[in-house]
C-alpha cells in the first residue's frame, strides 16, 4: 500500500558555499505544501535587498508516492 505525499524542497545558494544546499519537509496534502511554499517565499521576498544579494532560494512542491509514514494520517507533516 502506498500513499501520496507532497515534498516541499527548499533550495538555496550563497556566495563562497561549496555547493547548493537544501532543506525538505513533507506534507499530506498539496494545499498544505503550497501554503508552506508560499509562506517561505513570502518571508524571503520580505528580506532586505542586502540579504537577497547573499542568498538565492527557490521552493518547489513535488508529488511523491510513499509507503505510509507514521504521523501523516493525522494530517501533520512528519
Amino acid at each position: 500500500m502506498t500513499i501520496k505525499i507532497f515534498f516541499l524542497l527548499m533550495i538555496f545558494s550563497a556566495p563562497n558555499m561549496p555547493s547548493v544546499k537544501y532543506n525538505a519537509l513533507i506534507y499530506p496534502t498539496e494545499s498544505q505544501c503550497l501554503e508552506a511554499r508560499d509562506g517561505y517565499m513570502e518571508a524571503y521576498e520580505a528580506k532586505p535587498p542586502e540579504y537577497k544579494e547573499n542568498l538565492i532560494t527557490q521552493a518547489h512542491c513535488i508529488e511523491f508516492e510513499s509507503f505510509p509514514i507514521q504521523g501523516m494520517i493525522s494530517g501533520i507533516g512528519a
